[in-house]
């Protein structure tokens, strides 16, 4: 898959380990270039290089994404994370490879928005 997390999420550790399980990944917070971007300039350059975006910012991205649907503004698919801390990178790791595994063709991804957790997809 291609993925952009953002900057919520740790690069040098999640990002380095979605790499080796294949995925091909972007990370907000190894990129200087993206400090101070808009949540909405993330989804559009996670929508621009045809990437998923994977984020831990429940409070905003609903509602981003909703407003996208309303628009008829397409995106490349958005994951949020829910009720898994920050810091449980193997956590977050495994519930990322069961739903891209699930979910693997990147075109079933489009304008597809979903609330990952500990069980999987809310």
């Amino acid at each position: 898959m291609r993925l952009l997390l953002d900057a919520h999420l740790s690069g040098p550790r999640l990002a380095d380990a979605l790499r080796d399980h294949g995925h091909d990944v972007r990370a907000a917070d190894e990129e200087r270039e993206f400090d101070g971007w808009a949540d909405e300039a993330l989804l559009a350059l996670a929508t621009e290089e045809e990437r998923i975006l994977v984020t831990f910012d429940v409070k905003d991205f609903p509602g981003i994404a909703r407003r996208w649907a309303e628009a008829g503004r397409p995106h490349a698919g958005c994951a949020i994370v829910v009720g898994i801390d920050h810091g449980e990178f193997g956590t977050i790791l495994r519930v990322l490879d069961r739903l891209f595994e699930e979910r693997s063709d990147p075109g079933a991804w489009r304008d597809y928005t979903c609330f990952v957790s500990r069980g999987g997809v809310a």
